[in-house]
């Protein structure tokens, strides 16, 4: 057999190996590879949001923390806009402090708190049935950054403005504490 033929094969074979290994890699997930459904049934698209800072926060109506709705929509008032953006999910994972279905989760919102930023529909944020979104948000194996199991209501997972995960604050932690409102306005 001809030696050049056999080299040319095998490093065929070398290239064709190499490029099949390279496109098996899974690319880093982003924020913007997600949908959603709004509280209102419209699809979401988060690639929307590109160029943004968004705040990811799962929320409930019958929690300690839910006067936090208060400090959101402060937060959305005073910075949301074309640079940032909050966007609550309504869960029903602890404590069961949140029964209503959308239409009553959205009247509460909007009655008692004024909610203007994007809420979406009812999801679950743990366990077997943990929305994809937040199979990203909580583990570090999909967001490359850190795993942040949420552990109540009312738990916030910051995102940069190319759609990276950048950070979480617990339940405790108010949305307007020093440290998101720097991060925000891009102070450290």
């Amino acid at each position: 057999m001809n030696t050049k033929l056999v080299i040319f094969a095998i490093m065929a074979g070398v290239l064709m190996f190499s490029m099949t290994s390279f496109k098996m890699k899974p690319e880093k997930k982003t924020l913007y590879d997600f949908k959603a459904k709004t509280i209102d049934g419209k699809d979401f698209d988060f690639s929307s949001l590109r160029g943004k800072k968004v705040m990811i926060v799962n929320t409930a109506s019958m929690c300690g923390f839910t006067p936090q709705y208060a400090d959101l929509e402060k937060l959305y008032q005073q910075y949301g806009g074309e640079h940032f953006t909050i966007i609550g999910f309504p869960a029903n994972n602890f404590g069961s402090q949140e029964l209503g279905s959308n239409t009553e989760i959205h009247e509460f919102c909007t009655k008692n708190y004024s909610v203007t930023f994007q809420m979406m529909e009812k999801i679950s944020v743990k366990g077997d049935d943990m929305y994809p979104l937040y199979q990203w948000l909580t583990e570090k194996s999909e967001n490359g950054v850190q795993d942040a199991p949420v552990q109540w209501n009312f738990q916030k997972f910051l995102i940069d403005e190319n759609g990276n995960w950048a950070g979480v604050a617990l339940s405790k932690e108010l949305p307007t504490s020093d440290r998101i409102v720097n991060w925000i306005k891009g102070n450290k």
